[in-house]
């Protein structure tokens, strides 16, 4: 299935590797183009995350992306992390079916809790999404997306740091070698080509891109319509709404966003 990238997006190529003899899944690939569309991205909306959130962010990003790429190609995975240290609640989102990669961080209206907590949603084509949650008790993202694998898929997985922005994710299949991928260190992967059995499969290439339009932004704010248009816009001409997914912002105008409902009353 050949997806094209955005025209105005970085593509990201990952490669996916069956280790013989060890069964386990190995991802892999260079994430510099998709950090550098993210920071356009940032540029764009005018946003400039602290240090720490934005490497949590690009984690989260790298997680989610080669997560997917482990997957199905008919499957999207969704994402929702919160932290309690930092407080920060993470949405990112990889789908195979368009290539599509985005996320976000939220710091404002953060609930405070005992544990921080993993949602993870998983979707097939047109199926119902299927739901699970976990606690979580690292900082970390990777760590963190780790215990999802442990304690939700039940099976081992690890990430490792192969060079600047280049990673490497490996995951235990059926009669995986266990210990070994539980003994794994940066210097043992860095040289896995040399000391086991690497089978390519598969390459998959995704891009930064949330999909969001006026349109999208018209159908989240058409249920709260049902309730009057001047509870939503107040007498104002125009409201200011922002993409969940990506945090790009929109002017949603009342005229053009009546004329859209009544086109859509009349389909």
């Amino acid at each position: 299935m050949d997806v094209p990238p955005a025209e105005a997006a970085s593509q990201l190529d990952l490669k996916c590797y069956f280790v013989r003899h060890r069964n386990a899944l190995l991802v892999r690939g260079d994430f510099s183009g998709l950090f550098m569309d993210y920071y356009i991205h940032l540029m764009d909306i005018g946003v400039k995350h602290p240090p720490e959130l934005d490497r949590m962010l690009k984690e989260a990003l790298v997680g989610v992306t080669m997560h997917c790429a482990s997957r199905p190609w008919n499957e999207r995975h969704a994402w929702t992390v919160n932290f309690q240290h930092p407080l920060a609640n993470f949405f990112v989102t990889a789908d195979n079916t368009n290539a599509f990669v985005t996320g976000r961080v939220f710091t404002e209206d953060v609930r405070q809790a005992e544990h921080s907590v993993f949602y993870a949603q998983a979707q097939k084509h047109l199926d119902p999404p299927r739901m699970s949650a976990i606690e979580i008790d690292s900082s970390n993202f990777f760590q963190a997306v780790e215990q999802f694998y442990q304690r939700s898929e039940q099976r081992v997985a690890r990430f490792f740091e192969y060079g600047a922005d280049d990673y490497v994710f490996i995951s235990a299949q059926p009669q995986c070698d266990v210990a070994w991928l539980e003994s794994l260190t940066d210097e043992a992967v860095r040289a896995l080509d040399k000391n086991e059995e690497l089978s390519l499969l598969e390459q998959r290439a995704y891009h930064w891109e949330c999909g969001c339009n006026q349109e999208r932004i018209y159908q989240v704010l058409a249920p709260h319509a049902r309730h009057g248009m001047e509870d939503l816009f107040g007498g104002d001409e125009f409201i200011k709404v922002t993409c969940p997914r990506c945090g790009k912002l929109y002017r949603t105008h009342r005229e053009q966003f009546e004329a859209w409902l009544e086109d859509v009353a009349n389909q």
